[in-house]
């Protein structure tokens, strides 16, 4: 399991996030920021640093956020 960036991110990109991450497993795209599945070890540092709460583990993001579970994955697989 990782952690997923939601909606709240969207053209804030606050970037907190980026600077916690101990593996770099968060990239920033053009409207949010986004982490890499199999890169995240589930440590839980960027859920809280995030200013605008963004960040959730995927078995908790809510039902109207959980379209971001595949655009976090499919941004590292159109890479």
């Amino acid at each position: 399991m990782a952690f997923v960036i939601t909606s709240a991110c969207e053209n804030e990109k606050a970037g907190e996030c980026i600077e916690t991450c101990p593996v770099d497993c968060i990239v920033e795209g053009k409207k949010q920021m986004y982490i890499d599945p199999d890169v995240c070890i589930d440590c839980g540092a960027c859920e809280a640093v995030c200013p605008v709460e963004a960040i959730y583990p995927e078995d908790e993001v809510p039902e109207e956020e959980q379209k971001y579970i595949q655009l976090n994955r499919d941004f590292f697989k159109n890479r």
